[in-house]
C-alpha cells in the first residue's frame, strides 16, 4: 500500500514538473498580422512595438495612425519566459495565447503587415513550409489566389490552420467584407480543392454560454494538456455548418445551446483534417482576447474571465493538437480495449519492459509512443512478441502515452513516466 501511494506521488509530483520542463522549440507556431488584424477595435496579435500603421477601406496601409504594428519576433526574448510569466510579458491582444504556447515549449513569430504568405518558396525566410501551425484570427482582407494556394497547399502537406472567425457586419477595416466572408472565400474559391475541409462560417451574430459539449472522452481538443473543456462563451459570434460528404473527417467540439453533439449545424468549434494536416475553426474572436494590449481599442478579457478559464483550455488544446504529429489520432473510447498492455517498472529512468497480454492478436500491430502534446516521439513493432524493451535513450523525462494499435483498434493504452 505504502509502495503504491509513494509511486503515484511521485508520479503526480512529475507531472506537474513536466509540463514546464518538456522542451519542442524546433515546432514554430506563426501568427498572422498581414490581414488587417489590429483594425477597428481588434488587436489579434501576440505582441507589438509600434503603434502607427492605419488600415483604411482600400486595404492599404500608411505611416500615420494608432493601430499596432506588430514585429516578427517578439519583445522581450521568449527565452526569458517561465512557469511564472504572465500576458503582461508581450503586449498584443493574443499575448496570453502566445505566452502559453511558449510554457510549453513552442517557437512563436508574427507574420508582419508587409509579410508573404507563401509556400515552399525558399526565398521567403517565413515561409510557412518553416512551420507546423498558421493562426489567422479574424482576418478583414480577403487571401489572394496565390495566398489561397499557398494555405491549401500548407495544410495538405502536414500543417495546421487555426481559422478564427467572427460574426456578420463585423468588417473593422471597412472593405467590405466580413471574415465569415473571407474564409468561406478562402475555402470555395481556391485552386487546390473546392471546400476541403467540410466546413462553413454561417452569416450570422450571436451571444450566448453554452455548455453543449460534444461527448468525445479521448478527443485532445476537449480532453487535452490544459484540461478538460466544458463550456463555451460567444459574445457576438458566429457558428459553422459541416459537411461530412465532402469531407468525412470533420467533426463538430462544441454546439450552440439546444442543439445537438453530434449534427452538422449550429457548431461553434470544430477540427478537420485535408490531406497530411489539420484544421481548427471556432467562431468568435473574443474568447481569444486577454484584455491587453492596444490601449486605444476596446479589449477585454475573454481569455480567462469568460467561460471560466475554458477558452485557454480550448484554445492552446487545439494548437497543441494542430501541431502534433499528422499521424496523431483522434479515437472514440469504445475502441479501447483496456488492460492488455503494463509497463514496468514504472517510473523507470533507463528502460522498461511493455508487457502485452499473450491472447492479444499481434498482427499488424504497431507501438506509438506520445509526448505530452501529443507529439508522435517513437514507434515500435511487437513483432508478434508480448515483451517489448522501452529505453530512454533520445527522450528526455517526463509523461508519455502509449498506445497499442492495430488497424482501427487500440489494443492497450497507458502512460508512463521517465525520470531523471
Amino acid at each position: 500500500m505504502t509502495s503504491n501511494y509513494l509511486q503515484k506521488f511521485a508520479i503526480s509530483i512529475l507531472i506537474a514538473f513536466s509540463s514546464f520542463t518538456t522542451s519542442f522549440s524546433q515546432i514554430k507556431i506563426l501568427f498572422d498580422a498581414t490581414k488587417a488584424e489590429t483594425a477597428g477595435n481588434a488587436d489579434w496579435i501576440i505582441d507589438a512595438d509600434t503603434y502607427n500603421i492605419y488600415w483604411p477601406s482600400s486595404g492599404t496601409y500608411s505611416l500615420t495612425g494608432t493601430e499596432s504594428n506588430p514585429q516578427r519576433i517578439p519583445i522581450p526574448a521568449q527565452s526569458g519566459i517561465t512557469s511564472s510569466t504572465t500576458e503582461g510579458y508581450w503586449t498584443g491582444g493574443l499575448s496570453a495565447w502566445g505566452v502559453d504556447l511558449v510554457k510549453k515549449g513552442y517557437t512563436v513569430e508574427t507574420l508582419p503587415y508587409n509579410g508573404l504568405i507563401t509556400y515552399n518558396n525558399t526565398s521567403n525566410l517565413q515561409d510557412l513550409k518553416n512551420y507546423k501551425v498558421f493562426i489567422v484570427c479574424e482576418p478583414n482582407i480577403l487571401f489572394t489566389a496565390a495566398q489561397k494556394t499557398a494555405i491549401m497547399q500548407f495544410v495538405q502537406n502536414g500543417g495546421g490552420l487555426f481559422m478564427v472567425s467572427d460574426h456578420t457586419i463585423s468588417d473593422r477595416n471597412n472593405d467590405g467584407y466580413d471574415s465569415p466572408m473571407i474564409w468561406n472565400d478562402l475555402m470555395t474559391n481556391n485552386t487546390v480543392q473546392a471546400n476541403p475541409f467540410g466546413i462553413s462560417f454561417d452569416i450570422v451574430d450571436f451571444s450566448q454560454t453554452t455548455t453543449n459539449v460534444a461527448t468525445l472522452p479521448t478527443d485532445t481538443l476537449l480532453h487535452g494538456p490544459m484540461g478538460n473543456v466544458t463550456k463555451a462563451m460567444w459574445s457576438n459570434g458566429t457558428s459553422m455548418t459541416l459537411n461530412s460528404t465532402i469531407n468525412p473527417n470533420v467533426k463538430g467540439i462544441i454546439y450552440k445551446t439546444g442543439s445537438s453533439t453530434t449534427g452538422t449545424t449550429n457548431v461553434m468549434v470544430a477540427r478537420s483534417r485535408f490531406g497530411a494536416g489539420k484544421v481548427v475553426g471556432i467562431g468568435d474572436s473574443s474568447p481569444c482576447d486577454d484584455g491587453t494590449g492596444d490601449i486605444n481599442d476596446v479589449l477585454y478579457d475573454g481569455w480567462i474571465a469568460d467561460a471560466s478559464g475554458n477558452h485557454e483550455k480550448l484554445i492552446v488544446n487545439a494548437t497543441i493538437w494542430l501541431a502534433s504529429s499528422p499521424n496523431t489520432t483522434v479515437i472514440n473510447e469504445s475502441q479501447v480495449i483496456e488492460n492488455n498492455v503494463q509497463v514496468y517498472p514504472n517510473p523507470f529512468s533507463s528502460s522498461a519492459k511493455l508487457v502485452i497480454d499473450p491472447y492479444v492478436n499481434l498482427e499488424n500491430s504497431q507501438l506509438i509512443i506520445c509526448d505530452i502534446t501529443g507529439r508522435i516521439v517513437r514507434t515500435m513493432n511487437p513483432d508478434n512478441s508480448n515483451v517489448i524493451l522501452i529505453e530512454k535513450d533520445n527522450l528526455k523525462s517526463g509523461i508519455y502515452s502509449y498506445r497499442l494499435l492495430s488497424k482501427e483498434k487500440i489494443l492497450g493504452k497507458g502512460k508512463f513516466v521517465i525520470t531523471e
